[in-house]
């Protein structure tokens, strides 16, 4: 039903902090290290295969939210739906359409569509922080 786990979307009291950490500590490749309107986002890659980190500051909470790739958002969606999980939230995010998820324990997902695939390597390099 899910296709891959493409991203692990941290939240981060310090994104430069972290990305720090994990370059030093982890050998992490930063992708990219953006701050607009007060808001810091990094993408990290710890490893050749899937899935990259992104921190980010903005993101509330504690836990980190798995993001799937879907095929059809909208078949997916129906499918999670009909197995009883309630839409948390739906949202644009850079890669595409997105819906988020949460257990009733709190872990959180998202699925999303892949409609511009272009925008990883539009920002892959930039380091604003």
């Amino acid at each position: 039903m899910l296709g891959p786990l493409d991203y692990l979307y941290t939240p981060s009291a310090d994104v430069a902090s972290d990305v720090a950490w994990f370059g030093d500590v982890l050998g992490a490749r930063v992708v990219f290290a953006i701050e607009s309107s007060g808001t810091r986002v990094a993408m990290l890659e710890l490893a050749a295969e899937q899935p990259r980190i992104l921190l980010a500051d903005h993101l509330e909470g504690e836990r980190p939210i798995l993001v799937y790739r879907a095929a059809d958002l909208t078949a997916t969606r129906s499918a999670l739906e009909a197995r009883g999980l309630v839409p948390e939230r739906t949202l644009e995010i850079p890669f595409g359409p997105c819906c988020t998820y949460r257990s009733e324990s709190g872990h959180r997902l998202a699925i999303y569509q892949r409609t511009r695939p272009e925008v990883e390597a539009h920002f892959a390099g930039r380091r604003d922080f």
